[in-house]
């Protein structure tokens, strides 16, 4: 597998392998550096060779270890599904995401309600929307307003509400999930 190469341009530097393989080859000398300067010819610097990669494809030394290690995998894998499954199907969770659809889902009709009656009587009623209520300001700027108002008290009671309600059952729920998948 060929392994990328990136330069970051804005830092002026080279990360990745590359970076590496920079990192590896040695300031010029002293010596080096006063020939070039008396503009002699200087010593080559020396490299250190990076380690070959196996190509791509190509066989682990031990296949035995390779195929018990990947097995292994496999199983930590399906034990950890059949965790994730079951949390899923606990009621604990249930209650979460009960909470969950209770909260948002009439909290996003009721604001998706309002946006939409705005927009009607903007169109539809344009004369209602131009009537002058407090000084320079007519009812569609109160109701515009009103829209951003209305657009932080929803976070904020969303925010409210998942701290007091759903944040601590689903804390637990996680702690308990990540002791039995030790």
């Amino acid at each position: 597998m060929v392994q990328q190469e990136r330069f970051d341009w804005w830092a002026g530097r080279v990360s990745g392998r590359a970076a590496v393989r920079a990192a590896r080859v040695p300031a010029p000398s002293r010596a080096a550096r006063s020939a070039a300067a008396a503009g002699q010819a200087a010593p080559a610097p020396a490299v250190v060779r990076p380690r070959p990669v196996p190509a791509a494809g190509a066989a682990p030394a031990d296949t035995a270890a390779a195929a018990t290690a990947a097995t292994a995998a496999t199983a930590v894998e399906a034990d950890a599904a059949a965790v994730y499954r079951a949390v899923q199907q606990s009621e604990a969770f249930q209650e979460i995401r009960r909470g969950y659809r209770g909260f948002v889902l009439p909290a996003t009709g009721a604001f998706l309600g309002w946006y939409l009656l705005y927009l009607v009587a903007q169109a539809a009623a344009p004369g209602l929307m131009a009537r002058r209520t407090v000084g320079p300001l007519n009812v569609a700027w109160i109701l515009g307003l009103g829209q951003f108002a209305s657009t932080f008290l929803l976070t904020w009671l969303y925010a409210r509400n998942a701290r007091t309600r759903r944040d601590r059952a689903a804390l637990e729920l996680r702690w308990d999930t990540q002791d039995q998948l030790r």
